[in-house]
């Protein structure tokens, strides 16, 4: 991965109760490596161990892959920095940047590559936690009956070279980022008057807003709206202008109004994806 500090989660689902727990830790290599006999404790007591860099970063972790799809990212110029088997046929990869990234660029590009090669879109931001290899995976799924033991983490790649498509594709991510402020910037405009272009035939924003069954709520509308709008085709960037055509200044300021439509779509991509595999 290349990186000089890590924050490593030790996360249990059910460690209080019936309440999940996250413990963080933050490390730089020689302190991780110096504490390997520690998490193979705490893994044997049921935590599972993940790990992501400390603070902006060079990465992107796109997860709940099939082999296939590993191959298809090579074969397109996203050759993986690292690769981890979670479970059985499921992997995870880390991409590797030619440069630290925005935390806003991050999470784009992170939600671009899960679009492209069907990664988990609920999982695609800039700091995502990924599996540890050499470590098991404490899923109840994946205990086996016979011998009550968990599947190993396994290592699979770990080239660590930064992909051949990347200045290609940061620009096209960028590009995008660029879009959606601008479609910010059209909503505010005609905040008050119409709600932004909606294609022929497909509901607007505004007819969820004046259906009863939301109770004027605008929270539930944005979500129903994205939901919607995802499940048709409709682009990040158009839903995004579509939500910020109410006035989101109750949320607080910029940073807080970004945030939620950032999860509001986020949400609604968890919605529409299709449910089965598990990583």
């Amino acid at each position: 991965m290349g990186s000089d500090v890590f924050e490593i989660g030790l996360f249990k689902p059910e460690g209080n109760g019936n309440e999940a727990i996250m413990l963080p830790r933050t490390w730089d290599v020689d302190a991780l490596l110096r504490s390997v006999a520690w998490l193979r404790h705490q893994n044997r007591e049921g935590w599972n161990i993940y790990i992501r860099p400390k603070g902006e970063h060079n990465l992107s972790l796109v997860d709940d892959l099939t082999g296939e799809a590993v191959a298809e990212m090579k074969r397109a110029g996203f050759a993986p920095a690292v690769v981890v088997e979670t479970s059985q046929a499921n992997f995870q990869a880390w991409l590797k940047h030619p440069e630290k990234l925005s935390k806003e660029v991050g999470t784009a590009a992170a939600r671009a590559l899960a679009r492209r090669f069907g990664g988990d879109p609920g999982a695609a931001d800039w700091r995502h936690f990924g599996r540890l290899s050499g470590f098991t995976n404490k899923k109840p799924a994946y205990r086996d009956p016979a011998t009550g033991l968990h599947p190993f983490v396994k290592l699979i790649e770990d080239d660590g070279g930064t992909y051949i498509e990347a200045h290609r594709f940061l620009s096209e991510v960028e590009s995008g980022i660029d879009q959606a402020q601008r479609g910010k910037r059209q909503g505010e405009v005609r905040r008050g008057s119409e709600s932004p272009h909606t294609p022929l035939g497909l509901r607007s924003i505004d007819s969820f807003r004046g259906d009863p069954r939301y109770g004027g709520d605008g929270t539930r509308i944005d979500l129903a709206y994205a939901v919607y709008a995802v499940s048709r085709g409709i682009s990040e960037v158009e839903i995004a202008a579509s939500i910020r055509s109410r006035d989101l200044s109750h949320k607080g300021g910029e940073p807080r109004q970004a945030d939620y439509v950032e999860r509001t779509i986020r949400k609604a991509l968890e919605n529409s994806r299709p449910h089965g595999r598990s990583r």
